[in-house]
């Protein structure tokens, strides 16, 4: 495999209308840190994007930040935290998982449109991306949407671009809102909870007007945890309310702002799982509601782990000892016609072999097929990352 590291746009441009001509596959690579989600993409180059790299424009005021895709996150966190602002929705470094050096970088976190505990009130990271600037496959320079969204008209291309792993386009600029930093935040912990009971828990805290911001359960330690974030008063008046709501729960404990950091981290970044490297790693979306009774149903088909994130709606899976993973039981114990599950780590002859995303009816299939011709006529981008074939 050949290494492409075009230094502008025009390079990048010339260099993919090159390989479109020649029909020669490319892998596109910013900070490298998740070239383990995804299929095996088998190229016949990789096109390094990390010159695209670099904060371009942060206006606090405005709540607005653009940066090269391949900007690493930990750079934009830095200069966001100067400004007491983050990134709402609060995207996971998982490489542990995938035993990576490389740093993540915003363009990997919108590409796989990454989103951590507070998405349940804040939404994924395609609700936060306001535009963008690509090359197509066919080498063409295209961008959309601006620095607010009213600035998007007709096809909202950066919600489409989030979460295409590369196959439609190489990012080399990205806009996204920002958001103020919680003055204070609050993490209630219940003790003891099984499975059924923290899902009822957490129902309760979500119906509620909490505004709880994060909601997980992990049954190895038997905790759930319910976040509280805003004004100090504010928060202070929500868990005392939350607390005597859930009080019939069993005991609970209040931590604040440094212990909820860590314990939300914990969360984020799979941590329960960070111990056990030869497992497949799962992430299956459900009805909250669905969440414990899938547990329940692989119990007797699997050897596995696993802890809740997004009040039950996010089930963690590690499997051992599975010839597919648990591919089969996972999607045959799905809800009918909802649900998804996802491959998020094993190794390549699996990810070849196993469906890693959720799927695609064929109506749904031959439009995301028609979709990625459109932008890659040739197929050269990421070929095979998301599904075999397209």
């Amino acid at each position: 495999m050949s290494q492409l590291r075009p230094a502008d746009p025009l390079q990048l441009s010339e260099a993919i209308a090159q390989c479109a001509l020649r029909r020669e596959t490319v892998e596109l690579v910013a900070g490298g840190s998740k070239r383990g989600y995804g299929r095996p993409v088998n190229a016949a180059h990789r096109l390094d994007l990390s010159a695209f790299a670099g904060i371009r424009l942060y206006e606090p005021e405005e709540l607005v930040l653009t940066a090269g895709a391949a900007t690493e996150l930990g750079k934009i966190e830095t200069e966001l935290a100067g400004a007491r602002q983050h990134l709402a929705f609060e995207p996971p470094d998982w490489r542990h998982l995938w035993r990576s050096k490389a740093a993540p970088t915003l363009g990997g976190a919108i590409a796989c449109n990454l989103s951590g505990p507070r998405r349940l009130r804040d939404g994924a990271a395609r609700d936060h991306h306001l535009g963008f600037q690509a090359v197509s496959g066919r080498g063409e320079s295209f961008k959309s949407g601006g620095r607010v969204v009213k600035n998007v008209t007709g096809y909202d291309l950066s919600k489409l671009i989030a979460g295409s792993f590369g196959t439609l386009a190489a990012v080399t600029e990205i806009t996204v809102k920002t958001v103020p930093a919680p003055e204070e935040t609050a993490t209630l912990l219940l003790k003891g909870l099984g499975d059924s009971a923290a899902q009822a828990a957490m129902t309760a805290a979500l119906a509620g007007p909490y505004e709880v911001s994060g909601a997980a359960h992990l049954p190895g330690e038997r905790l759930t945890l319910l976040r509280l974030e805003g004004h100090a008063p504010s928060v202070t008046a929500r868990r005392d309310a939350l607390v005597a709501l859930l009080a019939g729960f069993g005991a609970i404990e209040s931590v604040d702002n440094d212990t909820s950091l860590v314990h939300w981290r914990q969360v984020r970044d799979a941590m329960p799982f960070a111990n056990l490297p030869e497992h497949a790693i799962w992430r299956v979306s459900v009805a909250p509601s669905a969440g414990p009774p899938l547990v329940a149903a692989l119990s007797p088909e699997l050897d596995f782990q696993h802890f809740y994130d997004w009040a039950g709606g996010l089930v963690w899976l590690a499997v051992a000892g599975s010839d597919d993973g648990g591919a089969a039981a996972i999607r045959a114990a799905l809800p009918e016609n909802s649900g998804h599950a996802t491959l998020l780590r094993a190794g390549e002859a699996l990810r070849e072999r196993v469906a890693v995303f959720q799927p695609l009816p064929g109506a749904l299939a031959t439009l995301s097929a028609r979709v990625k011709a459109t932008f890659d006529p040739a197929g050269i981008l990421n070929p095979g990352r998301m599904y075999k074939d397209v």
